[in-house]
């Protein structure tokens, strides 16, 4: 019987072993596992991240130079730019069918002015109020305007990263500072003078190519002669006298000898290239072409720029309101990593950086006051470049603009191949567009 117990005691003695032994490998595993877990998420912010950066072309240095820079101060996170078509509505169209598709390929994408809304309703892109609160980031360092043109249904869909308005850009060795032209008519008399001149081939040279662009010289031309596409109301008020007359104008200048024969496949860089090229005496472009304009190695009118208001009409002056804002892709799988950059992008530094190397106007005021950006853009500081700012008028307002703008694209184009005349151009225009916000 004494035997038995002892036996037992020992089983037990035995069992208690085991499972202390068990026990302390247990613990010992995972206190090494959880080691390795803080390692590997140690590791994991150390390891490099690539995020994917889409936007328009860039002719000018700024996105190269803005890239170096985020990289240099966040040397985890590389920025691939993936470069989408000069086109805006071909970029919107290509954004479109990556976004449908859920396609997380892009991280962060440059937006037309005209797309934070759709974009945001869609689904497209990711809201920003999160990130905002938990940095403190300051929104109100922004143009209030363009900063509102970034906001839906009151969340933060994307932040500015700059504004601009539509300028008259004249070789100063060919135009002195008192003869540029200050009305259309004016403008139409002084290119056919000073045409050919130093070499130039053109008078005049703006976008006539049927896409946004094309819209936004439409807007200046009407908005210069009082008139307008959809009033403050949501009314369609397109079918007028004023905007009629503004068209008549656009139509008459662009079927002269003045501008280039094929100045209807003319965007933007056609239109800069002319210049720059040392081809025309004056253009219709955006403020980032001063940069360019005076890059040495690619400029032939280095020195020679000058920057006036648009021309007025019968109502003054008016230049298209425009700009690109920077959002993240909701799919994005690096949304802290994209965030950063679009911190940085959009905000002084970033800002800064595409000022002096691209050109591109401030979304931030306090920037037009800088130094350094001041003496790469001396014009930020002229009265015509600030009144421009002031004249600047905004695209027609719909939920829909998209459809509104494919609607004047293909009349005004009409009107201005000789299709159709202006008055049928304005008519149809009425039609589609009272159609379109119906819907």
């Amino acid at each position: 019987m004494l035997e038995v117990k002892v036996m037992q005691s020992v089983a037990l003695l035995l069992l208690v072993m085991t499972l202390t032994a068990c026990s302390t490998a247990q613990q010992t595993q995972g206190d090494a596992t959880s080691e390795q877990g803080e390692q590997a998420e140690q590791g994991s912010e150390d390891e490099q991240v690539t995020i994917v950066y889409s936007r328009g072309k860039d002719d000018t240095k700024g996105t190269e130079k803005l890239v170096e820079a985020f990289e240099e101060k966040y040397p985890n996170i590389k920025v691939d730019v993936r470069e989408m078509p000069t086109d805006t509505g071909k970029q919107h169209d290509a954004y479109v069918t990556a976004f449908n598709a859920r396609s997380s390929e892009i991280d962060v994408l440059d937006i037309d002015v005209i797309w934070p809304a759709e974009f945001a309703q869609a689904g497209y892109t990711m809201e920003l109020d999160r990130f905002i609160e938990q940095d403190g980031f300051d929104l109100a360092q922004y143009n209030e305007g363009a900063l509102a043109a970034a906001q839906f249904n009151g969340k933060q869909w994307a932040l500015p990263k700059f504004i601009d308005a539509g300028l008259l850009f004249y070789r100063k060795d060919v135009v002195s500072d008192d003869e540029v032209p200050t009305t259309w008519d004016e403008l139409q008399q002084l290119a056919k003078e000073k045409q050919g001149e130093n070499g130039t081939k053109f008078g005049y040279a703006f976008q006539g190519m049927q896409y946004e662009g094309l819209v936004c010289n439409a807007i200046e031309f009407v908005a210069s002669y009082g008139g307008a596409i959809i009033d403050e109301n949501g009314d369609v008020v397109v079918n007028s006298p004023e905007t009629i007359k503004g068209l008549e104008k656009m139509v008459e200048i662009a079927r002269s000898d003045i501008v280039p024969d094929n100045v209807t496949t003319f965007t933007e860089p056609e239109t800069y290239t002319a210049f720059i090229e040392g081809q025309s005496v004056i253009i219709r472009n955006w403020p980032y072409v001063y940069a360019l304009a005076n890059d040495e190695d690619q400029s032939k009118i280095v020195g020679n720029v000058g920057v006036a208001p648009l021309p007025a009409g019968d109502k003054g002056s008016a230049a298209a309101l425009g700009g690109w804002m920077t959002a993240i892709n909701k799919n994005s799988e690096h949304p802290k990593e994209a965030w950063e950059f679009l911190k940085f992008a959009a905000g002084p530094e970033g800002q800064k950086i595409n000022a002096i190397y691209g050109g591109r106007a401030p979304a931030i005021p306090a920037l037009y006051e800088d130094e350094e950006v001041l003496e790469a853009n001396p014009f930020y500081a002229e009265e015509g470049f600030v009144k421009a700012l002031e004249n600047a008028v905004p695209r027609p307002v719909a939920a829909n603009y998209q459809e509104i703008s494919e609607v004047m694209q293909i009349h005004i184009s009409q009107a201005m191949t000789g299709q159709i005349t202006v008055e049928e151009a304005v008519q149809r225009m009425e039609a589609d567009i009272d159609e379109k916000l119906v819907q």
